[in-house]
């Protein structure tokens, strides 16, 4: 059991082989050659010296070692000749298989759940983000101990004159795992008390939030960089960012928003990190925008939307329907002609979508105009009354929203603004409401 989450190769350059096992006839959106490339970048993430990489047809998924005898005695031949020490299975490995499968070539096999939350281990650098990674691992790890090595296999002797057999090794280390699983609970839900605590002081606060999403490596945090000219790590690598970041910029209307950049998407996201990330993640839900990155030069472009999609439906943010929600394509500056073109067109048949590069900086006023846009149709316009003399009151009208009309008369000025929904409820007191917030402005 890990006594952190830190990963094991987080400063190591293992050799290893990747494979891709892939059924043939059903269709994931993905090609194998593009899942393998994918799991390759996944395994050079966390510091792997990728010696061999291969897709693996499997008719019938042996129950044993998921792959047939002869791919498996093959394989075990080149761990021994190359001296591999990692095997790297881009699917779901059962206990059993995995434990089979390190008996067979004599060396560490870790499946695609396993090798994903080394990275987050690896990555996560709040304390948060580290308590979440390692509750998932915990969680994972705890469902492994049933493929365990032989220590796991022996007991611990009774206590005094207590009968029975004793404590097994294995009972033990789940007891321990149990009662750590408690501990990270329990700190994560004060730091869940804390996170609600800052989400409702910026829900108090003036200003509208825009989240970026998407595929990882797909560019959000280049695209933040240029937004907002921070400079936080953005690498051409997968899962280069995991804790939140948020900085304010200013829109071309004067409206300030927070700009929030999230951790990437990524196909067969283990549920176990989901859950624990679910805090994190669910930041999505109080943005008032989502920016859904997607990395326009991919040949997966597509697949990668479906995948998050999935993820934005299962923590209730749907995907645009309530229009909020913008296609930002990026990376446009790879794309060919004809692929431009075919991009082009899919943005001009809808009315929430953009192509940017983020490299270039191409196409970036464009997208915060469309923020704009999206923000004004959500306002509403309410009609009111102030004193003249209440100058702090029409400035914050002014300051806040966009007056539509203005009519003085004697020492009261009517007045007809435009508000975001969450001004409507912090119009000062000494403004009088004479109608009711009608309809989103046009």
């Amino acid at each position: 059991m890990p006594k952190s989450s830190r990963s094991k190769w987080a400063a190591g350059s293992e050799r290893a082989i990747v494979a891709h096992p892939y059924r043939h006839g059903r269709d994931t959106g993905r090609t194998p050659q593009a899942s393998l490339d994918e799991a390759v970048g996944l395994a050079v993430a966390i510091g792997l010296d990728v010696r061999a990489q291969t897709t693996v047809r499997l008719n019938r998924p042996r129950p044993a070692t998921l792959f047939g005898l002869g791919w498996v005695e093959r394989t075990a031949a080149n761990v021994a000749a190359d001296e591999i020490e990692v095997l790297v299975v881009d699917g779901a490995l059962s206990p059993v298989q995995q434990r089979n499968l390190e008996r067979a070539l004599h060396c560490k096999v870790i499946d695609r759940t396993g090798l994903i939350l080394e990275i987050f281990a690896a990555r996560a650098r709040t304390r948060e983000g580290r308590l979440q990674v390692e509750l998932a691992q915990l969680t994972y790890q705890r469902s492994r101990l049933v493929r365990s090595w032989t220590h796991l296999e022996r007991q611990r002797g009774g206590l005094g004159t207590v009968g029975g057999p004793g404590e097994t090794q294995i009972e033990a280390d789940r007891r321990m795992i149990d009662e750590r699983v408690v501990r990270l609970r329990r700190e994560l839900d004060d730091v869940t008390r804390t996170r609600e605590l800052q989400r409702k002081r910026r829900r108090d606060a003036p200003f509208p939030v825009v989240a970026l999403v998407g595929y990882t490596n797909a560019g959000k945090s280049t695209l933040f960089n240029r937004l907002t000219g921070a400079d936080i790590l953005a690498q051409d690598q997968l899962f280069a960012t995991l804790d939140p970041t948020m900085r304010g910029i200013v829109l071309p209307s004067g409206r300030k928003v927070i700009l929030s950049d999230t951790v990437g998407f990524i196909s067969d996201l283990p549920t176990d990190l989901v859950a624990a990330f679910r805090a994190t993640l669910e930041e999505v839900l109080e943005a008032d925008v989502l920016l859904h990155i997607r990395d326009a030069s991919h040949p997966d472009c597509d697949a990668q939307k479906t995948d998050v999609e999935a993820v934005l439906r299962d923590l209730g943010a749907g995907h645009g329907e309530q229009g909020h929600l913008i296609e930002v394509f990026n990376k446009l500056d790879l794309l060919s002609n004809d692929d431009l073109m075919r991009i082009e067109n899919q943005v001009i048949r809808s009315d929430a979508a953009v192509t940017v590069s983020a490299l270039t900086g191409e196409g970036t006023s464009t997208l915060l105009e469309m923020i704009d846009g999206v923000l004004d149709r959500a306002r509403q316009v309410v009609e009111l009354e102030v004193d003249l003399g209440e100058g702090a009151a029409l400035a914050w009208l002014y300051r806040r929203g966009e007056v539509l009309s203005r009519d003085d008369h004697g020492t009261v000025a009517s007045v007809v603004v435009s508000l975001d929904p969450e001004d409507v409820g912090r119009i000062p007191a000494v403004v009088r409401q004479i109608d009711r917030a009608t309809a989103a402005a046009e």
